[in-house]
């Protein structure tokens, strides 16, 4: 398993209370994203995304005035999206991208223990993939005025098909077959352990003895 924290994880936020959360600005970054504007467009289809399964979509996107550097070093007050865990992904297009792979399957594949989160694995390549798969899964259901579950989640499934198939033509590495990477969590989880070996099993001035 590749050591690559994923950018998914590198943007992780916790709040106070805990609860992780990710700016929409961080991901725009991480996704090549110039312009945040350009960006936008993207929030509001995961934002459908998101009523269209059923969930509220205040318990997922939160708009906050976010302190961002400008300039040298400067900073001004801008609006930002704080966005969930939850807030992207769907398990159709899933099943459509992955060649017929849901959820849980990508998750056994991966080699993905109890508790480990698919998102939390993924490479750049992976993510973008991913995303790219359900912004325009929303806009087809907004294009075409297409209401009702199993409809959507054929949309989806479509969708993430045609995304598929587009990878394959360009001769790309299909996604199911891209590595896993650590996550974050994992790495941090190791640091605090070598932290906490015996003073007896260092050197003098704090290394591991050889």
């Amino acid at each position: 398993m590749s050591h690559e924290i994923t950018p998914f994880e590198s943007i992780r936020r916790t709040n106070p209370a805990g609860n992780e959360y990710w700016s929409s600005r961080d991901f725009a970054r991480v996704l090549g994203y110039a312009d945040y504007r350009n960006f936008q467009s993207v929030i509001e289809s995961a934002r459908t995304a998101c009523f269209n399964s059923g969930q509220r979509v205040d318990d997922h996107f939160v708009e906050v005035t976010d302190m961002i550097k400008v300039g040298k070093g400067a900073m001004r007050p801008a609006k930002t999206v704080m966005m969930s865990r939850y807030a992207i992904f769907q398990n159709h297009g899933y099943v459509g991208l992955y060649g017929g792979l849901g959820a849980q399957d990508i998750h056994r594949r991966k080699g993905l223990k109890k508790g480990e989160q698919i998102l939390d694995h993924m490479g750049s390549t992976e993510l973008a993939a991913n995303l790219f798969r359900a912004t325009q899964a929303e806009e087809k259901l907004r294009r075409e005025k297409i209401t009702g579950k199993e409809k959507a989640n054929k949309a989806h499934r479509e969708v993430g098909a045609k995304v598929r198939q587009t990878i394959k033509e360009l001769g790309g590495t299909m996604p199911e077959e891209l590595p896993t990477v650590e996550s974050i969590k994992k790495l941090e989880s190791r640091a605090k352990r070598a932290l906490k070996k015996p003073r007896n099993l260092q050197d003098g001035e704090g290394r591991p003895k050889p």
